[in-house]
């Protein structure tokens, strides 16, 4: 399954080359800037217009500055929707080969269905224990009813006072 789903990412991404403007603030997830350009018609002019988008960092290994190749990929969170595809340049002093490996989309399709199926058992576990405690719950609730409903008995019909005191007993 994890390899059905990577091949169909790859016919369907294309590849967006940016810089990291802002990387360590979040975990796993970095600032990207692309290019753009947007015409202006009064001045008949091209003015620049970057765009930016959060893109998902699985191994933490970009630095600010850096110019990365980014793909659209499924939805890691609200607003991230794109994921590392490959470092092009480094910036700094940390080269590439010191930096954690960006994995593969191979890789994370199979992480991903892994953590999935975590879940799944996790999911399951839950429903089970939760059927047993009900159980547990709804019997101890008709043990309680029907204490009630022998107090109720017993507080309905009084046993009747003897004309003997008790102290006489």
């Amino acid at each position: 399954m994890a390899s059905e789903i990577a091949a169909g990412l790859q016919r369907a991404t294309r590849e967006l080359h940016g810089i990291v403007v802002s990387a360590g603030k979040m975990d796993k997830t970095v600032k990207v800037r692309l290019g753009g350009l947007r015409w202006e018609d009064r001045v008949h002019k091209w003015f620049k217009q970057p765009r930016h988008r959060l893109v998902h960092d699985p191994a933490n290994s970009l630095r600010q500055g850096d110019v990365v190749a980014i793909t659209k990929s499924w939805r890691e969170s609200q607003h991230v929707r794109h994921v590392v595809k490959h470092i092009i340049a480094p910036y700094g002093g940390v080269g590439i080969d010191e930096r954690p490996p960006i994995p593969t989309l191979e890789e994370r399709a199979v992480e991903r269905q892994n953590k999935r199926d975590l879940k799944d058992a996790r999911r399951a576990f839950r429903k089970e224990v939760d059927g047993v405690v009900g159980q547990a719950m709804r019997l101890c609730l008709e043990g309680e009813r029907q204490v009630k409903r022998a107090r109720g008995v017993f507080r309905s019909h009084p046993m009747p006072e003897s004309s003997v005191p008790v102290d006489q007993w």
